[in-house]
């Protein structure tokens, strides 16, 4: 019998509520359903946002828990505070605007419970605009050896793709405030209590990227995030100092190239 899991999402009012709406269908369509979709209206929605939480609630009774933020406060807090209400062991993460394929929760809470993993993420599509325009793909490394490795130097989850076992969370101190690194850090937190990772090896979700997402990869505000995150890492041992220096050069360097080189680099060299 399959396990119960969770939905977990989080929306702000600047979300569109078009990509909203099809984020949520997308998860309405799975192939194996969930029984608790967890969505965390973090700060006010504007009226279409609002519009849409009223019209899948109503169409799916018992189904949704709207947990509504005062204000505005980030993707970690507001993650952490959907967490502790989810009611399954197993939690799905979905953004508010990409869109998972049909099977992808089946896949992922077979390869949980045949790897005995308690974080499995997959590779992910890109596509900008609409759906059928992709434009590159994100591979990540499949066994946990690999994948703890690759945490090394880059995060080794997609985290739009992410399911993960809440206790696994709950043990490694759930998202902490390292802006841009929310989920870098929990993963690198989860492999350094020895929490086992899988990576499907399938496109399972098409996230949604676009130019903008590139311009916040860069600039003086980013380029500190960068520091403060790696420096970070360096402290808790997970890297070594020489790693530390590495990365801190490569990702300065990419931060203050013009943008259209950076996804350049970002889809050639980083992505695959």
């Amino acid at each position: 019998m399959t396990e119960n899991y969770s939905v977990l999402m989080s929306v702000y009012h600047k979300e569109k509520p078009e990509y909203f709406r099809a984020a949520i269908e997308s998860i309405l369509n799975q192939t194996v359903k969930t029984n608790d979709f967890v969505i965390v209206c973090d700060g006010p929605l504007n009226e279409g946002l609002d519009n849409v939480i009223t019209e899948v609630v109503t169409a799916n009774p018992g189904l949704f828990n709207i947990y509504r933020m005062t204000e505005n406060k980030g993707l970690a807090i507001a993650l952490n505070n959907g967490i502790l209400q989810c009611k399954n062991q197993i939690i799905a993460r979905m953004d508010s605007d990409d869109i998972s394929r049909n099977d992808r929760m089946e896949k992922q809470l077979k390869a949980m419970k045949e790897h005995d993993a308690d974080i499995v993420s997959s590779n992910l599509i890109e596509f900008d605009g609409d759906v059928s325009n992709t434009t590159l793909t994100r591979q990540v490394p499949e066994s946990h050896k690999d994948i703890v490795a690759f945490a090394k130097k880059r995060t080794p989850f997609n985290h739009p793709a992410v399911m993960y076992r809440k206790s696994a969370v709950e043990d490694s101190g759930f998202y902490d405030d390292y802006r841009f690194f929310e989920d870098y850090n929990l993963w690198v937190a989860m492999l350094m209590k020895g929490h086992k990772g899988y990576n499907v090896q399938e496109n399972l979700l098409y996230m949604r990227a676009g130019q903008d997402m590139y311009k916040r990869r860069g600039g003086l505000g980013y380029i500190k995030c960068i520091f403060r995150f790696n420096n970070h890492l360096r402290k808790i041992g997970f890297i070594s100092f020489g790693a530390f220096l590495k990365g801190i050069f490569v990702r300065i360097v990419v931060s203050i190239i013009p943008n259209g080189l950076r996804k350049t680099i970002y889809s050639k060299a980083l992505r695959k």
